[in-house]
């Protein structure tokens, strides 16, 4: 197996370039070792470097400044173009910060069906407030990733950080109108009949029939997906019976895309949570916990402890 590096065309001293492009775009050595914070002398030794490195001529120098040779013209046009080019391109990686920028990260489900609707109340009536939100399922590394603030789902606090558990959830099974009325009232085992949806922990519906005598394991009819919003999508289409996790599906029930098929809950095992390292937070981080904690309705003692520096 060949693990020799890939090969690349010979590149000119970069640094050379740099001092060769500010010297073009400006018309002095003088101006350009003033942008790029060097002297005249190393400006005039970089071009020197390049024109040795290139076998050209860039520069013809003049009593008041310095002018491009054809070959010199056609460098600068090519230089900008390239220059022009990577920064356009580095834009895309380099991410706004600020004073105001606050990067939060939070899982898909709890995103998209609680952290959005309420995305803008969180920054309105701050100017400089600004929501930087990551969404995925790994817990990131606070320190290490610059985050701010972690929302997740989770059984308990997590080590190595200073965590609020927001809400639990008392889970109940709905189902998409068509289907419920199909299902009608009755015994929790009727259930049963009909394929069950979850995510990938089906702890909910384990807790709900256990709350009801039962011991469910979940069966080859049953119906996995990796994430909630797309085990309510599942259920509104009629291809089972999901558990409501309220507050992440009072929409879908007020809308009625969704209906209770049995009015009995069970406590799900996992709870949502606000995550910060222990360092101090800035102001505007501050803030924005202070006010997802206050839409979950957390005490005041809760949200000062939470915050406290």
């Amino acid at each position: 197996m060949n693990h020799s590096l890939p090969s690349f065309p010979t590149l000119p001293p970069l640094d050379s370039l740099r001092s060769f492009e500010a010297a073009a775009r400006l018309g002095s050595f003088s101006a350009a070792a003033s942008t790029l914070n060097l002297t005249h002398g190393a400006i005039s030794r970089q071009v020197a470097k390049l024109e040795h490195w290139l076998g050209v001529r860039l520069f013809e120098r003049k009593a008041r400044g310095v002018s491009l040779t054809p070959d010199g013209q056609r460098l600068f046009q090519r230089t900008t173009e390239a220059f022009v080019l990577i920064a356009a391109s580095s834009d895309r990686w380099v991410e706004a910060r600020g004073a105001g920028v606050v990067r939060l990260t939070s899982i898909p489900s709890l995103s998209g069906l609680w952290l959005m609707p309420r995305l803008s109340a969180f920054e309105k009536g701050d100017p400089l407030l600004r929501i930087e939100l990551s969404v995925e399922h790994r817990d990131a590394d606070l320190d290490q990733e610059g985050v701010d603030l972690a929302m997740r789902c989770g059984r308990g606090a997590l080590p190595g950080r200073r965590c609020v558990r927001l809400f639990e959830e008392y889970c109940f099974p709905i189902a998409a109108p068509g289907l419920a009325s199909r299902i009608g009232k009755g015994a929790p085992e009727r259930l049963l009949d009909y394929p069950l949806i979850h995510d990938s922990n089906a702890g909910g519906w384990r807790a709900w029939f256990a709350e009801q005598g039962f011991d469910y394991r979940a069966r080859p009819q049953d119906r996995r997906f990796e994430d909630y919003n797309l085990v309510l999508d599942a259920a509104a289409h009629g291809l089972g019976i999901a558990l409501a996790r309220p507050p992440l599906t009072t929409e879908m029930l007020a809308s009625r895309r969704l209906v209770a098929v049995d009015e009995r809950t069970a406590l799900n095992p996992v709870a949502y949570w606000l995550d910060r390292s222990h360092a101090p937070l800035r102001p505007a981080a501050a803030e924005l916990a202070r006010r997802i904690m206050v839409a979950a309705e957390a005490d005041e003692a809760t949200i000062a402890a939470f915050l406290k520096a």
